[in-house]
C-alpha cells in the first residue's frame, strides 16, 4: 500500500489492548536492575520493615497480659512495666519508621535520577528524524510523570508488599498459637478477597495506562502552545478561544479517567472492607461463645480481636497488591518503551576518531529516501509508539526537502527520493554553493554531511573516510553548521556562545564576535555578554540571532562548514553585516552553502545545481551560464535584481 496521508498512519494505528506488555520475569529482572546498585539501602529497608512488623505484634500481647494477669493479681509493678512497654513500642517503631523512610527515599530518588539520566541520554542519541515525528510534550511526560511512577513502584508498592507480607506471616503465627479454631475461621474468607482482585486489577491497569496517555497528550499540547512560537501563532490568528476549548477537551479526558480510576478503586476497597467486617463479626461471635463456655480468657479474645486488624489490613493490602503492582508497572513499561527505541544514527563498533581533518568532502552516488533511511523495523517501532498523532516539525528544524511530508512514495506508488544518485566533491578549503528551486533537496544534502541522516544508498566521505565509519563526536568536532532558523537557549549571550567551546577565554569570545560583526552590538547592551536572549532568542532580532550563531560556529572553529545563507528577510544593514561575517567564517574552510545571494554564488569555487533531488549541473558561474540550462533560468528569474555582468 502507498504511504499516503492517512495511509501508513492509519495502518499503524496504535492498539492498546494488544500492545500492553505482560508483567513477566524479564520485566521484573529489568526493574530490579535499577534497584540493584542500592542493595545496601534495600537490605536496611528490609531490616526496618521486619523490625516494625514484629514490634507491631507486641501491643495486643501487652493488653492480654494486662487483662488476664496484671489486673486480676493487682500487680502494680507489672502494670507499670506494661504501661512503659506500650509507650516504648510505638517510640521504637517510629524511630525505625524514620530509618525506613530515609532508606526508601534514597533508593527512590536514586532510581529517579538513574532513570531520568538514562532516558535523557537515550533521547539525545535519537536521530533528527525521531524529533520531527514526536510530540515534545509526550517525551516530557515520560521523563517526569512516568519516571516518578516507576519510583513509586519500588518505594511504594514494593515496600508495602514486603511489610504486609511480613506482618501477615507473623500475625498468623501468633494467632495460631493463641487459638487455632478462630485463626482458621479468620482465614476461611480468604477466597472472597482474591476473586474480585483478578478482574479489578486488569481494569485498573488499563485505566491507568489510558490516564498516562491522556496526560501525555495534554502535556504535548501545552508544550506546543505555551512556547514563544506557539503563543505568537495563537495570538496572530486569534485562536485563544479555540485553543482553550481544545485544551479543555484534553484536560477533561484526564479528569474523567482520573474519576473513573478513583471510583473503581473505591468500589474495590468497599468490597474488601465488607468482607473484612464479615470475618471480624464471625470471629467475635464464635470467640464470644467460647469465652462464655470457658474455653479461653477474655484477654485472649481481646488480643485476638486486635490481631484481626493486623491480619485483615495486610491481607487486604496483599490482595490489592497485584492491582497496585500491575498499575505501577505501567510506568516502568512506558519508560522502557523509550529506552527500547532503536537508535538510527550511532557509532559503528570500530568507529574511527579523526584527530586532524583536511576537509576533503565527497558525495558518492548518494540517494536518500526519508521513510526508508532507518529501515522498516525501526520506522515501525518509532511510529507505533510516538508518531501516531501526526506531529508538526519543531521550530528551527526543517524536514528534508522533497519529502517534507514524511511520505515514502508519490501518488502513483513509486518511491519518492529526496536525493537521487548525487555525486560531487569539495577539495579542502573550497566553497561549494547549492542552488536550485525550493524543495529540490538542498537541505537534505546538507543534513547528510554532519550525519543528521545516513544515505539510503551511496556514501558521504570526509578525507576519504565514510562518515558511518567515524565517531559522531569527531564529526561534530570538525563539521560546523549554521541553519536558516537560528536556535538560541533561554540563557545569556555568553553561555550561548560557550555552548560551542565551554573553556573559551574572553579573548576568544571577543575575536569570534568581532569576526561575526556582533561585538559592537553586544558592547552596546547594558549587561553585555550577560544579557538574556529570551526563549529561542526572541529578545534579539533575526539578524542579531544569526550573527550570534555565526560567532558560535567561529568559536567552534570547524574545518568543514555548512551554511544556509538565508538573508532575504533581513534589512539591508543586517544583511550586509551577515554577508561579511559569512565570508570571514568561510575563509580557509571547506564550505557547503545553500546560497541565496548572487555574490556568494559567483564567488563559489563550484556551483551545484539541484533539481528534484538530482544534481543536474555543476561548474563555475560563467560555465553554467554558457550551458543555458536550469542555472541560467534561475539566474534570470531569482537573481535578476542582483544581476551583475558575468
Amino acid at each position: 500500500m502507498g504511504f499516503h496521508s492517512g495511509g501508513w498512519w492509519s495502518y499503524l494505528q496504535y492498539d492498546e489492548e494488544q500492545d500492553q506488555p505482560e508483567i513477566n520475569r524479564a520485566l521484573i529482572r529489568r526493574v530490579w536492575g535499577y534497584a540493584r546498585p542500592y542493595w545496601r539501602g534495600v537490605l536496611a529497608m528490609l531490616i526496618t520493615i521486619l523490625g516494625i512488623s514484629l514490634l507491631s505484634l507486641i501491643p495486643p500481647l501487652l493488653m492480654r497480659n494486662l487483662i488476664d494477669v496484671a489486673l486480676p493479681a493487682r500487680d502494680f509493678g507489672r502494670l507499670n512495666m506494661l504501661a512503659l512497654g506500650m509507650v516504648a513500642v510505638p517510640l521504637i517503631n517510629g524511630l525505625l519508621g524514620v530509618g525506613q523512610r530515609y532508606a526508601s527515599a534514597r533508593i527512590g530518588e536514586g532510581i529517579i535520577f538513574d532513570l531520568r539520566r538514562t532516558v535523557y541520554s537515550h533521547l539525545q542519541r535519537m536521530s533528527l528524524r525521531f524529533f520531527t515525528q514526536t510530540h515534545a510534550g509526550e517525551l516530557m511526560s515520560r521523563l517526569n510523570n512516568d519516571v516518578v511512577g516507576a519510583q513509586n513502584a519500588v518505594t511504594g508498592t514494593l515496600v508495602s508488599l514486603l511489610s504486609n507480607f511480613v506482618s501477615l506471616a507473623a500475625t498468623l503465627v501468633i494467632m495460631l498459637s493463641l487459638e487455632w479454631r478462630l485463626t482458621l475461621l479468620s482465614i476461611a474468607i480468604l477466597p472472597l478477597f482474591i476473586l474480585p482482585a483478578r478482574r479489578i486489577g486488569q481494569v485498573l491497569r488499563r485505566v491507568a495506562r489510558q490516564g498516562m496517555e491522556f496526560n501525555a497528550l495534554m502535556n504535548a499540547m501545552m508544550n506546543e502552545t505555551l512556547n514563544i512560537s506557539g503563543a505568537l501563532l495563537v495570538k496572530l490568528f486569534g485562536k485563544h478561544d479555540a485553543e482553550v476549548s481544545r485544551f479543555a477537551e484534553k484536560a477533561a479526558s484526564v479528569r474523567d479517567v482520573g474519576i473513573r480510576q478513583a471510583v473503581i478503586g473505591r468500589w474495590f476497597f468497599l468490597g474488601l472492607s465488607l468482607v473484612s467486617a464479615i470475618g471480624t463479626a464471625l470471629v467475635f461471635w464464635l470467640g464470644g461463645r467460647l469465652v462464655l463456655q470457658g474455653a479461653f480468657t477474655v484477654g485472649t479474645i481481646v488480643a485476638f480481636g486486635a490481631y484481626l486488624a493486623n491480619l485483615y489490613g495486610p491481607l487486604m493490602a496483599l490482595t490489592n497488591a497485584r492491582v497496585d503492582f500491575a498499575t505501577s508497572m505501567v510506568s516502568f513499561e512506558r519508560v522502557f518503551e523509550v529506552l527500547d527505541l532503536p537508535v538510527e544514527i550511532d557509532d559503528a563498533p570500530q568507529a574511527l576518531a579523526l584527530e586532524v581533518v583536511r576537509g576533503h568532502v565527497r558525495y558518492e552516488h548518494v540517494s536518500f529516501n526519508y521513510l526508508e533511511s532507518i529501515g522498516p523495523p525501526a520506522v515501525l517501532e518509532v511510529v507505533r509508539r510516538f508518531g501516531r498523532h501526526m506531529p508538526v516539525p519543531p521550530s528551527g528544524v526543517r524536514e528534508p526537502s522533497g519529502d517534507g511530508s514524511g511520505r515514502g512514495t508519490d501518488e502513483s506508488g513509486e518511491k519518492r527520493w529526496a536525493v537521487k544518485d548525487v555525486s560531487f566533491e569539495i577539495p579542502p578549503g573550497e566553497v561549494a554553493a547549492l542552488v536550485g528551486p525550493s524543495g529540490a533537496g538542498k537541505t537534505t544534502i546538507t543534513y547528510l554531511l554532519p550525519r543528521l541522516y545516513d544515505p539510503t544508498d551511496g556514501r558521504v566521505t570526509l578525507d576519504g573516510h565514510d562518515l558511518r565509519g567515524l565517531t559522531l563526536a569527531s564529526i561534530s568536532d570538525h563539521v560546523g553548521m549554521v541553519t536558516q532558523e537560528t536556535y538560541l537557549f533561554h540563557d545569556t549571550i555568553r553561555n550561548n556562545l560557550l555552548y560551542a567551546k565551554p573553556r573559551a577565554t574572553d579573548e576568544e569570545l571577543e575575536a569570534a564576535c568581532r569576526a561575526a560583526n556582533i561585538l559592537d552590538f553586544i558592547h552596546s547592551l547594558p549587561d553585555g555578554y550577560d544579557t538574556l536572549v529570551g526563549e529561542r532568542g526572541y529578545r534579539l532580532s533575526g539578524g542579531e540571532k544569526q550573527r550570534v550563531a555565526i560567532a558560535r560556529v567561529i568559536l567552534k572553529d570547524p574545518k568543514v562548514l555548512i551554511l544556509d545563507e538565508a538573508t532575504s528577510h533581513l534589512d539591508s544593514q543586517s544583511e550586509a553585516l551577515i554577508q561579511e561575517a559569512m565570508e570571514t567564517v568561510m575563509r580557509g574552510r571547506t564550505s557547503l552553502v545553500i546560497a541565496h545571494r548572487l555574490s556568494t554564488i559567483i564567488g563559489a569555487d563550484r556551483i551545484l545545481v539541484i533539481s528534484e533531488g538530482r544534481l543536474v549541473e555543476q561548474g563555475r558561474h560563467s560555465e553554467l551560464l554558457a550551458l543555458g540550462g536550469l542555472y541560467a533560468g534561475l539566474y534570470e528569474t531569482q537573481f535578476g535584481a542582483e544581476r551583475t555582468p558575468a
